[in-house]
């Protein structure tokens, strides 16, 4: 699948990190929705199933733990690769994120290069 077909869901509170991820990923040139409390992610995730979710972990409305663990949960939408973003950068907020399913964990502040080279692995797989 093309890159311009793929679609990412970017959920994040913070809107100034949301564009910058935004604009990251319309580098990459995918399509992306975007949502700033967990129960607008769960509410975007009854539609159409993104190829990637990025995900913060500490959200209004529902945490990101518990929209991953809804994902991986729901057959349908069992090929969403999941990738955390976030501000926690314990060793056990990783295991958690891993524990429930994410995919891939990048901490805050996020970098081009790594931001994208992780995206696109996501991608490929």
């Amino acid at each position: 699948m093309e890159a311009a077909h793929k679609r990412v869901l970017v959920v994040e509170d913070d809107p100034d990190i949301r564009k910058l991820i935004r604009r990251y990923l319309e580098k990459l040139d995918l399509a992306v929705d975007e949502a700033a409390t967990g129960k607008a992610a769960l509410t975007l995730l009854e539609g159409p199933a993104p190829s990637l979710v990025c995900l913060d972990l500490m959200l209004p409305e529902s945490s990101g733990y518990a929209i991953c663990e809804h994902i991986r949960a729901t057959p349908r939408l069992s090929g969403v690769r999941v990738l955390v973003i976030s501000a926690r950068a314990m060793p056990a907020d990783r295991a958690l994120a891993e524990e429930v399913g994410a995919d891939a964990y990048l901490i805050k502040p996020i970098r081009w290069t790594s931001f994208t080279s992780t995206v696109e692995a996501l991608l490929q797989t």
